[in-house]
């Protein structure tokens, strides 16, 4: 008899969770969105202000914008959190959503965030580090980051549009830090 097997987690309930505010927005009109799944700057005072420095990486504006990160994120993320552990993974996930949500209010904090593009720029920088041996620098980090990252930084000069390239690079330097700390330690924790 074969057995489905939740092989991943970390990832699939991130996925799953994403989907279910997703849904739930679409219900609500998208007040639930607003009001727990994207981050903006709100008065200190309030509790959910907190709760949204991380939350927003799970909310979503629409299928097309949900489908595209966690095609992603359910491509890597099963191997990542195989390899690194889930606690790792979880981790990872937990920074880059506070680092981007964080530096969206200091740097733009007049427009709403809200997607999970930093977890995937950060789950693809970090897969860059697969084959990662101490005193070497893979080839594919370089060759991904000038890509990926440097695509962002031209975007984001040249292109005005509501995508936050700032996110994808902020993520993709956390995707890098994670993979040379993992890396580094050989850390390996379920």
């Amino acid at each position: 008899m074969i057995k489905i097997k939740y092989n991943a987690p970390v990832i699939l309930s991130f996925s799953l969770i994403a989907l279910a505010a997703l849904i739930l927005g679409n219900i609500t009109g998208g007040s639930t969105t607003s009001l727990l799944f994207c981050i903006y700057r709100a008065p200190l005072s309030d509790p959910l202000f907190y709760l949204r420095l991380f939350t927003h990486v799970l909310g979503h504006a629409n299928w097309s914008h949900y489908f595209s990160n966690i095609m992603y994120i359910l491509l890597l993320g099963p191997i990542l959190e195989e390899k690194y552990g889930s606690r790792s993974l979880l981790f990872g996930m937990l920074l880059t959503a506070f680092v981007t949500g964080l530096a969206h209010l200091l740097l733009n904090g007049s427009a709403a965030l809200l997607g999970a593009s930093g977890i995937v720029f950060m789950l693809i920088l970090l897969a860059s580090f697969a084959s990662f041996r101490q005193g070497t620098i893979p080839m594919t980090f370089l060759l991904i980051a000038g890509i990926y990252i440097g695509n962002e930084i031209i975007t984001g000069i040249t292109t005005a549009d509501n995508i936050s390239q700032m996110s994808h690079i902020i993520g993709g330097a956390c995707g890098a830090f994670l993979g040379c700390f993992l890396n580094r330690k050989g850390f390996k924790s379920r």
